[in-house]
């Protein structure tokens, strides 16, 4: 992985230990959670962090992306598996878009409706 997302995970990492310092009830449920949202069920964890990964580019959250991408590099993600991912995210980040477009348009002809 390139040194910027490296660089990222090293960055976040010790400022999120800044905070466990400061807040451990609140990092340490956190990190429960986490935990327990991974864990193997009818899902694989590696397609939980495939769900993570795309949330995360959802989200334009690079720290997301630096730590998901390693993750599921560890569990034996293949470049096809997130390729297909990818397209995913693209298609649901132009989707949402597309889906607030109509509704403001309904609302405009909403507007316009009552003008006339």
């Amino acid at each position: 992985m390139s040194d910027r997302y490296e660089t990222t995970r090293t960055r976040i990492r010790t400022y999120a230990r800044e905070l466990q310092k400061a807040q451990p009830e609140t990092m340490n449920a956190f990190y429960a959670m986490s935990k327990a949202a991974l864990k193997e069920g009818a899902l694989s964890e590696k397609v939980k962090e495939f769900v993570a990964l795309g949330i995360g580019i959802a989200r334009q959250c690079e720290g997301c992306i630096a730590f998901h991408v390693k993750n599921l590099k560890e569990l034996g993600a293949s470049r096809e598996e997130l390729t297909e991912v990818l397209a995913m995210s693209v298609y649901m980040g132009g989707g949402p878009g597309l889906m607030h477009a109509a509704e403001a348009m309904e609302a405009f002809d909403a507007l316009e409706a009552e003008d006339r």
